[in-house]
């Protein structure tokens, strides 16, 4: 089920978004990651943000912050069960355009919005880590 976040999932999302980020990201140190995890506490609860729940356990969540998808972030158990693409489905269902940045290392996620129907605007090194990323848009 996807729903509107609620305060009372900030753990919840805040656990999961520092597990996928270590996980998805492994080619940038921990540390990076963990020193953010303040940052985005506060960013989360003034996002939009949906949550995927099932029995009461949150899979995934996904943030915007007006067309910019900052983040979906799934559960390592739950990824390739649709939970993406349905939090994904959701965004495209309350917005005319989209657009999000991915690192270029991250595979698997490049893969999915390119199957997502995203499309490449523009690339180029992060400062903030010195990887690539890949900026992508998607119109319907």
């Amino acid at each position: 089920m996807i729903r509107t976040f609620e305060a009372a999932d900030l753990d919840a999302v805040m656990d999961l978004w520092l597990a996928a980020n270590l996980d998805a990201h492994d080619f940038i140190p921990a540390d990076y990651w963990q020193r953010h995890v303040p940052a985005v506490r506060k960013m989360i609860p003034a996002a939009e943000v949906y949550v995927s729940e099932q029995d009461g356990i949150i899979l995934g969540f996904l943030g915007l912050s007006g067309d910019y998808i900052a983040g979906i972030f799934v559960k390592k158990s739950a990824r390739r069960a649709g939970v993406g693409t349905e939090l994904l489905h959701t965004a495209k269902k309350r917005r005319e355009k989209l657009h999000l940045s991915v690192y270029q290392k991250n595979t698997p996620a490049v893969r999915f919005y390119e199957r997502e129907r995203f499309y490449l605007i523009s690339q180029g090194i992060d400062e903030d880590t010195g990887e690539e990323a890949l900026e992508l848009s998607w119109v319907p």
